[in-house]
């Protein structure tokens, strides 16, 4: 499958966290069907990592859009990013579930997608647009997605840019990998 080139990450951030529900990412010898994502969007947003400027830590998310921002939190946990919008604004969308293909699970947190795959710091600043071992591809449509506030942050939970496959969605999903193995 082709992947996403860099004008589908360079929409408005909102865009394309909704329009990665049911995606697949792939990353070395893994992939999966993304199931939940986060938005976080520039300098007014108090929850984006981003809302206190241009940082050696934040500098790829003032990037070009489609590439990866990769931290640690809590001194132990990585999450995968992927940057959206234009160049200079800073902007991602946090993965935050996916379904695995090889162990059939619902990876539902972003610190357990990291884990499982191995995804780490190292991996900062790749360019999902063009790199052969990690990239974004179509899926297959989604029925419903949920709408929620943002969770494990503090501040900007007002904000409603969570978004969820349905629970029916990823028992489907679920069910059809373990009876087609």
């Amino acid at each position: 499958m082709q992947r996403f080139d860099r004008s589908f990450f360079e929409q408005e951030t909102l865009t394309v966290a909704q329009a990665l529900i049911g995606t697949r990412l792939h990353f070395k010898n893994n992939s999966g069907i993304i199931t939940e994502t986060e938005a976080y969007i520039g300098k007014d947003d108090p929850a984006c990592h981003a809302a206190k400027g241009l940082t050696p830590r934040t500098q790829v998310m003032f990037g070009a859009a489609g590439i990866t921002y990769v931290y640690l939190i809590y001194g132990m946990y990585h999450c995968l990013n992927i940057v959206t919008e234009t160049e200079g604004f800073p902007a991602a969308v946090l993965i935050r579930g996916v379904i695995c293909d090889t162990t059939h699970r619902h990876m539902d947190g972003p610190g357990k997608l990291c884990k499982t795959w191995g995804v780490t710091k190292e991996h900062n600043a790749i360019d999902i647009c063009s790199d052969s071992s990690f990239n974004v591809t179509a899926g297959s449509p989604v029925t419903h997605i949920l709408t929620t506030p943002r969770i494990g942050i503090k501040v900007g939970t007002d904000h409603l840019w969570r978004f969820i496959m349905s629970t029916d969605d990823i028992n489907e999903r679920l069910n059809n990998a373990t009876t087609q193995t």
